[in-house]
């Protein structure tokens, strides 16, 4: 049966976020809302966790996971970041967007795309995002929580506890966070490809 924890939107409790990041440390999978919509989350190094959140989303084994990172610092420690990238990045961040880059050695090989060698990451605009990941002190595995043979993620944190309450440790009950999916784009030495519109504004990439 999974907790259910009610977080501010704006002013988080403490105790609250640090009792969430506790139950990703020791392996839980969790619900936890973003900029852009509900994601699945669990800690970077559990292979078991992320084959539970895979049971959840029923996707395969080639399905890219995304790490979602503080700050543009972290996103270096995982991602080969060159000039041109980087100004794009920091103009883009925090906010709706995931990123495909090159994967660092940092990035265990299960992350990473099986063939290209890279990593989707993203810098949420949301206060109990950032407040997770300060209390955690690196990147959350994440999977955007959209459920087989749906289009859209779930956005009613009682319907996701519901229907995921015997799936997941915890949901976060941040309120409404959105419908929409992250705008994804590849970026390589400052040419940037589109690959999927979503809340992000994509004018700036050629979308």
């Amino acid at each position: 049966m999974a907790q259910y924890f009610q977080i501010h939107p704006t002013h988080p409790q403490s105790r609250l976020i640090k009792r969430a990041v506790d139950i990703v440390r020791a392996g839980g999978v969790i619900v936890y809302p973003t900029d852009s919509s509900y994601a699945l989350g669990c800690h970077i190094g559990d292979k078991q966790a992320m084959e539970r959140i895979r049971r959840v989303r029923r996707v395969d084994d080639q399905h890219n996971f995304t790490l979602v990172c503080r700050d543009l610092s972290e996103v270096a420690q995982y991602a080969r970041v060159g000039n041109a990238d980087y100004r794009l990045l920091k103009a883009n961040t925090p906010g709706p967007y995931t990123f495909i880059l090159p994967a660092t050695r940092e990035v265990p090989r299960r992350l990473q795309h099986p063939k290209r060698k890279t990593i989707g990451l993203r810098i949420p605009a949301h206060v109990i995002a950032q407040a997770l990941l300060t209390e955690l002190n690196e990147p959350l595995m994440s999977s955007t929580l959209i459920l087989p043979g749906e289009t859209l993620p779930l956005s009613d944190p009682e319907e996701i506890r519901q229907r995921l309450e015997h799936d997941v440790d915890l949901v976060v009950d941040g309120g409404f966070c959105g419908l929409e999916p992250t705008t994804v784009v590849e970026l390589e030495q400052g040419q940037a490809k589109l690959l999927r519109q979503g809340r992000g504004e994509s004018s700036q990439f050629g979308g």
